[in-house]
């Protein structure tokens, strides 16, 4: 089913794709121009990240971040995220770690997909 492209959807995105880091629902809403809602937001991050446009990760501290996937030329095809994620407990930056890691499983069990988190101090901060 094609979905139609909001204007709600378009600020969201942009706003992802000009971000350095991975935000959560507060750090998105305080960059937006127009007034949308909170379920608003949520209801289109989740659908982005249904779609491969964007990855969830889960934080620490409970909350969920999302980052605009770059180098995802084919969203819905052959498309993981397994890579960790490093979150500053001082400034609250969260970015994806470049390096790909592959977890050896016992026999039996396939693994889908990889939410790995690390949480210290940044570059930044330290």
């Amino acid at each position: 089913m094609k979905r139609r492209k909001t204007q709600s959807q378009q600020e969201i995105l942009t706003i992802l794709k000009g971000s350095d880091s991975a935000l959560n629902h507060e750090m998105l809403q305080s960059k937006l121009s127009s007034k949308i809602d909170r379920a608003t937001i949520y209801r289109v991050l989740n659908r982005f990240s249904d779609d491969g446009l964007v990855h969830k990760i889960i934080g620490d501290d409970g909350k969920q971040y999302f980052a605009f996937c770059l180098n995802c030329e084919k969203p819905k095809e052959a498309h993981t995220h397994n890579h960790f994620h490093f979150r500053c407990v001082t400034c609250g930056k969260v970015e994806c770690l470049k390096s790909e890691i592959n977890v050896s499983l016992p026999k039996g069990y396939t693994s889908e997909t990889f939410n790995g988190l690390i949480s210290g101090y940044c570059s930044n901060c330290s």
